[in-house]
């Protein structure tokens, strides 16, 4: 019995087949889907959900030629991001992602649509799917032939099982903003005060569940949010973990059984079997570290990767000098949720540590230490700190300097999960459970193991 798993990332796509019974993987494929698309606005990010769909149904097909059809499917994806679909469930808008700008502009009263709807309606910030939504509705940009609103892993879910309306779990709602965790339902009496086009929003699950079939007869879940998903996958002991991922963003996580009211760039966010995820973002996370690099290439001329070159600097640097001798960097190279316009510093330099691997071990630190902030936020809303420590994402996996950072800020050994492919794995086995091959996810986390 093999379970499916899909994880649409920012920049990539992931597909994973693992093996039911004991949670080893049999297939997986991860592919840069390359579906970026030129806006009209500097401060749009959008991307070509049918781009992301034609890549997702190719690597599909060929896994299932390979190894037959799975028993489930399990979808994730990047949170936050928003598209329109018509009546027929076909994408009519590019992806509006999590990185997009558009909730921050000025509209016409000067104040932004993440103002007016975070005084409004709740929780809102740039990038989020309903302050994306008002910006567009109040420029005329919604396509007339708008028949739903959804995120792009639903999407891909809405495409395999041919269905026409969109169907959101309370994770992936929730990170549109304006919604009420406690009772797993948008504010739709206060986004319809503010002036919001309520009535594109989709029907919204309250457990992991079955949406549909594919023409096959395989079972798909509903999509989770990636942060959900990577937990999933990467967390045995769900209340004694913080979990540090690094990957385009980055995020720090803890698991609560209790509703803690939380604000700006640290939100609760709607978890399994009716507990909370506490998760503090760093928008450039693992992207500034590839900022980085871009600049290396730039300043050598060369047309190869430097990274192996920037941790030989770096490690070197730390042997010589230690830590507190690195350049100060502030990582907020792409604001924060609470202060997009908030821009990265550095500070630090002496004639002493003027070298380019005080640089990169700075830069190193600097994500870290963001996430650092964030976790003694979610400390003080739960009253309590975690006995373990994972990592996961690709920043902390390719990175043992990343690592031993994480581990002396933190005061704790970090074990990294066997799975690769977090969100995804983290999709597949929620799966199982869904779909009834498994009695629970306690069950389920059995199959998760450390290197």
């Amino acid at each position: 019995m093999n379970t499916m798993g899909i994880d649409i990332g920012t920049t990539s796509l992931s597909i994973i087949l693992m093996d039911g019974e004991t949670g080893k993987l049999k297939d997986a494929r991860t592919v840069n889907h390359a579906s970026f698309i030129a806006a009209a606005a500097p401060f749009h990010r959008i991307q070509d959900p049918e781009r992301i769909m034609d890549l997702l149904l190719q690597v599909t097909e060929e896994m299932i030629l390979k190894h037959g059809q799975p028993a489930c499917i399990g979808l994730t994806g990047q949170m936050h991001g928003v598209l329109y679909t018509d009546a027929s469930g076909r994408a009519v808008s590019p992806l509006y992602t999590w990185q997009d700008g558009c909730g921050g502009q000025p509209l016409k009263d000067g104040r932004s649509a993440a103002d007016i709807l975070k005084e409004r309606a709740g929780a809102s910030a740039p990038g989020y799917g309903l302050t994306t939504h008002y910006y567009l509705q109040m420029t005329g940009q919604i396509p007339e032939s708008a028949a739903g609103m959804t995120t792009i892993s639903d999407y891909a879910a809405m495409r395999l099982c041919g269905l026409t309306t969109p169907v959101l779990y309370t994770d992936m709602a929730a990170s549109w903003g304006c919604f009420d965790l406690e009772k797993g339902a948008f504010y739709k009496e206060k986004l319809a005060e503010a002036g919001v086009d309520t009535s594109l929003l989709p029907a919204v699950v309250k457990s992991p569940e079955v949406i549909g079939t594919t023409p096959a007869g395989v079972p798909v879940m509903c999509s989770l949010g990636d942060n959900q998903a990577s937990v999933l996958a990467t967390v045995r002991d769900v209340r004694d973990t913080v979990l540090l991922n690094v990957g385009t963003g980055s995020q720090i996580s803890v698991i609560t059984d209790a509703y803690v009211p939380c604000e700006g760039s640290v939100e609760i966010r709607p978890f399994t079997e009716g507990m909370y995820l506490i998760a503090g973002s760093g928008l450039c996370g693992g992207r500034a570290y590839a900022m980085l690099e871009k600049f290396y290439r730039e300043l050598t001329g060369s047309e190869k990767a430097c990274y192996d070159l920037m941790r030989t600097q770096a490690e070197a640097f730390l042997k010589d000098y230690g830590p507190d001798a690195a350049w100060k960097v502030c990582t907020t190279f792409m604001g924060t949720r609470d202060d997009p316009e908030a821009r990265g510093s550095i500070r630090g330099i002496s004639e002493e540590n003027f070298r380019p691997g005080a640089f990169t071990l700075g830069l190193i630190r600097g994500i870290i230490e963001e996430l650092a902030e964030g976790y003694e936020v979610c400390c003080h809303l739960t009253g309590r700190r975690a006995g373990k420590l994972v990592g996961s994402g690709n920043g902390i996996r390719k990175n043992p300097l990343m690592v031993k950072m994480a581990e002396d800020i933190f005061g704790m050994k970090m074990q990294i999960p066997v799975f690769e492919e977090e969100a995804a794995c983290g999709a597949a086995l929620c799966a199982l459970a869904a779909c009834g091959r498994a009695g629970s996810l306690d069950e389920v986390r059995e199959k998760i193991h450390y290197l």
